[in-house]
């Protein structure tokens, strides 16, 4: 085997893994379970060089494949941790791997990786609030280069900083969390706190690089561009459509107050200062190899996009691509093919783009799915939501299909009316303004000022559907603050244009079907086909795609 790498199944371990893999390299994965072939299958990695070999580095290391590069990437990442636990893999793990590498015949190098704080070791050590965690990495940093010199082993030290891209839910992540879901009221640290990130993209390149350079240096792998925490949280909440805090609570006073009133790990306040690192030789051996990183700014954004598409680890995305992206002047959330889908899908309420996931699954072709302004992900927009749709339309350079689902449809309709010419059809689904007002939905809404905490098995239980992701991903969202208001008052605002919309669609000029659930009927006659799913309410796309989609087909081809 080309490499072995321990830590394998871990957020910076298997991405390293598919870095040399992608390399051509043969690769050992040393794990305890084999949970990394799944997730690189998923990736589309070709494993054919892949060795999956078990291996506890807490003890002696035997038994394993000769190898020409030992990557350790095996670390114990958690606050609270006790001391006997930390040192097990940080210290006592951590000098297996170097005796053991002492004893491979051809062995070119071994990389270590370890967190970039121990640059400030001789600090921290003298740090009261230093937890066991960050006592064990800089334990191990030392005892690493003390036996890899006893043994004569070639030892390369990398220090990354916070790592990020998709997968990473830790550390920095749960205060982009805080301030997604409203519950980041401070900044913590103080303005001129540096929290570095370099992104996973980067990291897995910069490690397989090092085992051909010249042995002698050691890398910090962070970019000393990253904003400073004031002004990377300000990046963070402009690009998600989030209220940024003003203001910044030092660590100092932080450590002082009890946890149970900031919410704050002890462990975590030593990352909050604004110490500087070493990073020379890790810039020049990035320009020597012609690495380049993405702009810490550009990294971050896409970052968010991550976290906020995966509900921070607690989902799957349902398709890609996914973000942010400025629509009328606002952020609005974006799945999909924003030039050339062949359906184009507009939720209703109470729900988000997500609500499409079950019948896009059945539907050829790209779609492109938005989350409403102010609804599900998206912020707020200044302009009509007329002119927010004409926006969102603008790229799109086919004539897609127009899918809209109950209060959606109002502004599909005019939408359609206004365009005939860059639409290929409407579709509308459960018009809200054909069915009766008082229907299951409009009642649970408007008298349930408790919506922001309805769970989600209440919430299917309210719209008689199943609880599954999609219902999930709306209560997520209905929990943030503002979405639920804006819920109630969108549903209360679209009474009034049921009048408008029954005379609007006598008069539009693309094909129009009308497909609705059998349980759920329209109260108003229309010249129109209409198609009834038998057995479905509100939300036949979720309880009955296939069925749905066949009706679409039939009803007007996609990108006529």
């Amino acid at each position: 085997m080309d490499a072995i790498v321990f830590g394998a199944t871990g957020f910076i371990g298997r991405s390293l893994v598919a870095e040399l893999l992608g390399r051509g390299q043969r690769v050992a994965a040393a794990v305890r379970d084999d949970t990394l072939t799944p997730w690189l299958t998923s990736q589309n990695v070709d494993t054919r060089g892949l060795e999956i070999v078990t291996a506890d580095i807490t003890r002696p290391l035997t038994d394993l494949p000769d190898v020409r590069d030992v990557y350790n990437a095996a670390g114990r990442f958690a606050f609270g941790l006790g001391e006997r636990e930390a040192r097990s893999v940080n210290v006592t793990g951590a000098l297996h791997v170097v005796e053991w590498a002492a004893s491979l015949p051809r062995l070119r190098r071994l990389v270590h990786l370890t967190g970039y704080r121990v640059s400030a070791a001789d600090d921290l050590l003298g740090r009261p609030a230093l937890g066991a965690y960050e006592a064990s990495k800089i334990e191990g940093d030392r005892a690493v280069r003390a036996r890899a010199e006893a043994l004569s082993v070639p030892l390369t030290i990398a220090n990354p900083s916070t790592v990020i891209g998709p997968g990473q839910y830790i550390g920095l992540a749960t205060l982009v969390e805080d301030l997604w879901n409203g519950r980041l009221p401070v900044v913590p640290g103080g303005s001129d706190t540096f929290l570095p990130v370099t992104t996973i993209d980067h990291l897995a390149r910069f490690l397989a690089e090092i085992p051909a350079s010249p042995v002698g240096e050691h890398y910090w792998v962070l970019d000393d561009d990253t904003p400073l925490l004031p002004d990377l949280i300000g990046l963070l909440a402009a690009h998600m459509g989030v209220r940024a805090p003003r203001r910044t609570v030092s660590a100092g006073l932080l450590r002082r107050l009890p946890r149970r009133l900031t919410g704050v790990d002890p462990e975590t306040l030593s990352f909050l200062s604004a110490d500087r690192y070493p990073t020379a030789s890790a810039r020049a051996f990035a320009a020597r190899t012609g690495l380049e990183a993405p702009p810490a700014t550009d990294a971050l954004r896409s970052w968010a996009d991550d976290l906020v598409a995966a509900r921070f680890g607690s989902a799957s995305p349902w398709r890609s691509p996914y973000g942010f992206q400025t629509v009328a002047g606002g952020p609005t959330w974006v799945t999909g093919d924003r030039r050339s889908p062949s359906h184009v899908l507009l939720h209703g309420l109470p729900m988000n783009a997500d609500l499409w996931a079950p019948l896009a699954a059945h539907l050829p072709g790209p779609v492109l799915a938005p989350d409403l302004p102010g609804l599900g992900r998206s912020a707020p927009s200044t302009q009509p939501v007329d002119a927010w749709l004409a926006d969102l339309m603008g790229p799109v350079r086919t004539r897609p299909v127009l899918v809209a689902h109950s209060l959606a449809c109002g502004p599909a309709l005019r939408f359609a009316a206004a365009h005939p010419d860059r639409v290929g059809g409407l579709v509308l689904v459960s018009p809200a303004f054909l069915q009766a007002p008082s229907s299951r939905l409009a009642r649970s809404v408007l008298a349930a000022p408790m919506l922001r905490r309805m769970p989600a098995s209440r919430l299917a239980t309210t719209l008689g559907v199943p609880e599954g992701p999609e219902v999930r991903s709306a209560a997520a969202d209905l929990s943030r603050p503002g979405v639920a208001r804006r819920v109630a008052a969108a549903l209360r605002g679209a009474v009034a244009e049921r009048g408008r919309l029954r005379t609007l669609l006598e008069r539009v000029e693309v094909p129009v079907r009308i497909v609705v659930g059998s349980e759920d009927p329209l109260v108003e006659a229309v010249d129109l086909p209409v198609d009834r799913v038998a057995g479905a309410g509100h939300y036949p796309q979720l309880t009955h795609p296939a069925q749905v989609a066949r009706h679409l087909d039939v009803a007007v081809p996609a990108g006529a």
